[in-house]
């Protein structure tokens, strides 16, 4: 059983490690192709989009009605240029309102 183990430790850390390693082999040279590039430059937005979104309807008390109205008030306000400061607490008023509303009912 602890020969499986370490064998299930070795082939994560080795997968792990291809992961990182394989771009910067197989990349060498100078990305030229406009497509790719801008693959490349929207990874990390769509990355953080996708772990934080979840989050962001099941964080509250409120349930994902909370959690919603909290999400379309910032993007409300971020679509206004609003500070990123005044987007969260825009967000958090939002939500705070929305959970004394539903406790209401």
């Amino acid at each position: 059983m602890k020969n499986n183990i370490y064998m299930y430790v070795l082939v994560m850390a080795l997968v792990t490690y291809l992961i990182r390693m394989l771009p910067i082999v197989l990349a060498r040279k100078e990305i030229k192709s406009r497509t790719v590039k801008s693959f490349l430059f929207y990874v990390p937005y769509a990355c953080l989009a996708a772990m934080t979104f979840p989050a962001i309807l099941t964080a509250t008390d409120g349930g994902p009605i909370s959690g919603a109205a909290g999400l379309i008030a910032a993007l409300i306000a971020a679509y206004k240029e609003k500070s990123l400061v005044t987007v969260a607490l825009i967000a958090c008023a939002a939500v705070f309102i929305t959970e004394r509303l539903l406790g209401l009912f």
